[in-house]
């Protein structure tokens, strides 16, 4: 366990920007992350854990209290065979990248398009992390955590963790801290059916196919870096939180409301993305709402704070922004599409000591 105080905190989140912790706590057991957790609430004080920082935005004021860096690691294959696939524990601090690779090497299907995304895999169930047809509530089968209210480490089954579109239980309250997630993907060279239809196109299949795992992660690679979704720290379009707005989920009345607003505004031929929810609910692209309302990729520059040159729905540093430049433009994207076509953009990163 190291402890540092008056740590900058903008190098260990994606975005680069925020100011410093009081105190910066990093653990690399998950004995360490439950002591140090404990310690923190026995002592009444502020806390906040981060992992990869992919998800995060922190003020320019930084953290009055303790940060807890989780760098805990290790794969644990619990059992592997053709009838009842791979289940396989993983600490919250590995890198999730580095688990889809060991999937892809080992045979592990169900994780394949989930390539690329940075952070570690214990923001994995919290944000229900998903791209390209995937997300982890597919293939999660337990969840360990600490319960901060209880003061012990409990463990959740897939259906008791409230898995929606980018939210579970574990994101709806800060009680719970993941030590370890638990995945059951199944054996084989094979990925599961191809279910993004660029994704396809980009394998030459048709959607619903197989392709061997390899294949499919190169191909959501080459999506993701076309978008400035891969990190690269020489590419200021790769210093974001990915997707800074989630994809509104409508009821079909107001998807209806939308159609309308969008051809009053763009012409009869006007049609918002509509993919089904689940409930009877319509999900539609944040990225087309940003776009039509006329925020262009690039908007922004040459200021500190801008929309990817290669994708509307990022929000990024160019180098020397704050988080006051980033709530700043997320604002101003949030409100533009609200006065546009009526639908108000949730933030997907989480935001601490800001509100949008």
């Amino acid at each position: 366990m190291r402890e540092e105080h008056d740590a900058p905190l903008a190098d260990l989140t994606t975005m680069r920007v925020g100011g410093p912790a009081a105190r910066l706590v990093t653990v690399t057991t998950t004995d360490e992350l439950v002591d140090a957790v404990r310690e923190v609430d026995d002592a009444d004080e502020p806390l906040l854990v981060v992992s990869g920082g992919s998800n995060l935005l922190i003020a320019d004021e930084g953290f009055a209290g303790t940060v807890v860096r989780v760098a805990t690691s290790g794969i644990t294959v619990e059992s592997a065979d053709q009838c009842g696939g791979a289940t396989v524990r993983v600490a919250a601090g590995e890198v999730w990248d580095d688990v889809v690779v060991r999937a892809v090497d080992e045979g592990w299907a169900g994780v394949e398009a989930l390539s690329g995304i940075p952070g570690c895999a214990g923001a994995t169930p919290i944000q229900n992390v998903g791209a390209y047809g995937q997300e982890v509530a597919q293939t999660i089968a337990q969840v360990r955590v600490w319960d901060r209210r209880e003061q012990q480490v409990r463990t959740f089954a897939n259906a008791d963790c409230a898995f929606t579109y980018r939210h579970s239980l574990f994101k709806a309250t800060s009680r719970y801290v993941v030590l370890d997630v638990v995945f059951q993907l199944r054996v084989g060279t094979m990925s599961e059916p191809v279910g993004y239809a660029a994704l396809a196109q980009g394998l030459g299949v048709a959607e619903g196919e197989r392709v061997p795992l390899a294949d499919a992660r190169a191909a959501v690679l080459e999506q993701r870096r076309r978008r400035g979704m891969v990190l690269d720290p020489a590419d200021h379009d790769t210093w974001s939180c990915g997707s800074f707005f989630t994809n509104p989920v409508l009821s079909p009345q107001a998807y209806a409301a939308l159609q309308d607003r969008a051809r009053g505004r763009l012409g009869a031929e006007a049609a918002p993305p509509e993919f089904p929810a689940p409930d009877g609910m319509v999900k539609t692209s944040a990225a087309w709402l940003i776009d039509k309302a006329g925020f262009a990729k690039g908007h922004g520059l040459p200021g500190p704070a801008a929309l990817s040159t290669k994708h509307t729905l990022a929000l990024t540093n160019r180098g020397g922004a704050k988080a006051g430049d980033v709530l700043a433009l997320a604002r101003e994207v949030r409100d533009g599409v609200q006065d546009a076509f009526g639908v108000t953009l949730v933030n997907e990163p989480v935001l601490v000591g800001l509100t949008l």
